[in-house]
This record gives structure tokens, sequence and C-alpha cells, in this order.
């Protein structure tokens, strides 16, 4: 069986504020004995609050960083012993780092990246081409940085991170301060990679739009501890706790309120429902409208993932362990 691209256990990482051994100083626990596991060609979404370790985990994963204790692999490599190794295999892409000289045009930093790769001349003539057409860079290529809009800036930096065609890809926030165009550009651009070239994608990102539309499987962090790793079908079968009901009628809603269900919304012709996650919650409900009135049209819907995640996070600890090592 092939080792996995990221293989974690028992990852640590301790800060100390305040001068050691002093009295008063403080140990503070940015990443927590955090255990996963990562496959070739997957797209994983890495996510949680502000100061939960997300950013902290990339770098110990990328080599920036030393962890206090446990074992990191990264395509085989220990990422913070053999960083220049790992590097070259790597790609990463940071919504507010550049890797482009912002007073030159583009193609003067895919040149340098080519020689800081070591990429024969002809390999990376073919990939510029292939990137270039890919992410419609023509226009941009001569135009210096400082130039670019943050959405065209973007798709440069993204052909920067896979002209050496790594084998996996950390991004932190890339669509950050994009406009609803542009995000979906850069969104498209990545699931090519994922799918066409099989770039194994590790995402960390607040837009859960993002996770949702890049992702199969998702890693919760909080606190510095794992407190989901598994499916979004899953996220939403276990943590899901109310559905919306939209009940588009025939004639006039003159009834009392629908046992089991709470009314969000109602007007003549509408009703919006929210009841439990289960089948037999909707069967009922359905039934009952049956009974009482002609239904033009229904759909159901889940809450919005942020509202998902949201409430992972305000579960008490003993609660927020949702599988941190088991994933379908």
């Amino acid at each position: 069986m092939d080792e996995p691209v990221v293989l974690v256990k028992d990852l640590t990482k301790l800060y100390r504020l305040g001068t050691w051994p002093r009295p008063g100083h403080k140990v503070v626990r940015a990443v927590d004995g955090v255990s996963f596991e990562v496959a070739a060609g997957e797209a994983v979404g890495f996510i949680g609050p502000n100061g939960a370790g997300k950013s902290t985990t990339i770098k110990m994963l990328t080599g920036i960083l030393f962890p206090t204790a446990g074992t990191v692999r990264v395509l085989g490599l220990v990422p913070w012993r053999q960083r220049s190794l790992l590097s070259r295999r790597i790609g990463c892409v940071f919504g507010q780092r550049s890797q482009l000289w912002y007073h030159l045009p583009p193609v003067e930093t895919f040149r340098v990246l080519r020689s800081l790769y070591d990429i024969p001349r002809a390999d990376f003539e073919r990939r510029l081409k292939l990137l270039r057409e890919a992410f419609q860079l023509e226009a941009l290529l001569g135009t210096p940085v400082r130039k670019l809009s943050l959405g065209e800036r973007m798709r440069c930096e993204i052909t920067a991170s896979l002209l050496h065609q790594p084998a996996i890809l950390f991004l932190d926030e890339p669509t950050l301060g994009l406009d609803i165009v542009a995000k979906k550009t850069i969104r498209d651009l990545l699931r090519e990679a994922n799918k066409r070239d099989g770039v194994t994608l590790f995402l960390a990102s607040h837009d859960t739009s993002d996770i949702e539309r890049l992702c199969d499987r998702v890693l919760l962090i909080n606190q510095g501890r794992v407190l989901f790793d598994g499916s979004l079908d899953r996220l939403f079968r276990d943590y899901v706790t109310r559905r919306v009901v939209d009940v588009h009628l025939e004639e006039p809603w003159e009834g009392d309120n629908l046992a089991g269900s709470a009314v969000q919304r109602k007007s003549a012709y509408h009703l919006r429902l929210e009841i439990g996650p289960g089948r037999e919650a909707l069967a009922s409900l359905l039934a009952e409208l049956a009974k009482r009135c002609r239904v033009r049209d229904v759909a159901v819907s889940d809450p919005p993932l942020e509202d998902v995640i949201y409430g992972l996070y305000r579960r008490p600890p003993e609660e927020g362990g949702a599988g941190g090592g088991e994933r379908p």
C-alpha cells in the first residue's frame, strides 16, 4: 500500500510566552496532538476559526516550523529536515503573500522559478504554454504585477506554484478579497488541476464556498485539535440539526402551525418551515400538508455549511471530538 502524501501523527506545537523558566511564563498549545492522513489526489478543506492552529500546522507541513512533538511526513520526507528536497515537490499559494516580483511582469518571475527548480528549458516552455492557455494569461504575462487586479495576480500566483508540477498544493485563503467572478475562475482552475493533473489540494479557507466547490473532505480544527475529519456528506448527515422546507401553495394558507415544525416565514401562498433532520420529520410534514391544503411545490434544503461548522465550534470540548482519526 502506497504511503499517504501527507502523514501526520500526534503533531504538537507549543509556544512559551514570557521568559522561561522564570515564574509567570505561559505555555500555549497552538497544535495539540493532531493526527490525519491525506491520500494522493485528494482535495481536503482545512478549516477553523482564527487561532485554531491552521497556519501553524501548514507551516510545519511545509518545513517552515519545527514541531514540539509528533511525526510528519510529506511525500515521504520530513519537512523541517528535508525542506530543500520537499520544496521541489510541493507548491504553495497564500492569499496574503506573493511570490511574484511586484515591479516586474509575471513572466520574469516564472523564468526565475525555472532556474530555482532546475526545470529544463523545453519542459518549462511546454508547461508554461499549457498553463498560459488554461489560465488565460496571454495579456498578463508582460504587464507589471503592480498593475494587475487581485484576481489576475492570483491566476499568476497559481501558475507560478504549478510550473514545477508539484504533487501537492498547499493553499491558504487563495480567494481572499476576490470578487464573485474572480473566485469562480480561481476555483475552476484549482479543480481542473486536481481532477486533470491529479494535484493533491490542501486548502485552508474561511470561505465555506471554497470548501463546498473544491473539497470532498473536511478537516475541522479548533483550539489545536481536530474536531471532525470526514466527507462533506458525513458532516451534514451527522451534524445537521434542522432542515428548511419551502412550501408553495395553490390556495391561501389559513391554518394553524403544523406540528413538529417551526414557521420561519409565512405569506398567503408560501410557508418556510424548520423541521428536524430525519426523514420521518419530512414525511410527517408532507403527509400533514397533503391533508390540509393543495401544494404546488416543495423545496427542502440543509442549513448553510458555515452554520453547521459554527455549531461544531460551539460544542463543549467533550462533545466536539467528531471522529478525529476515522473517515468513511
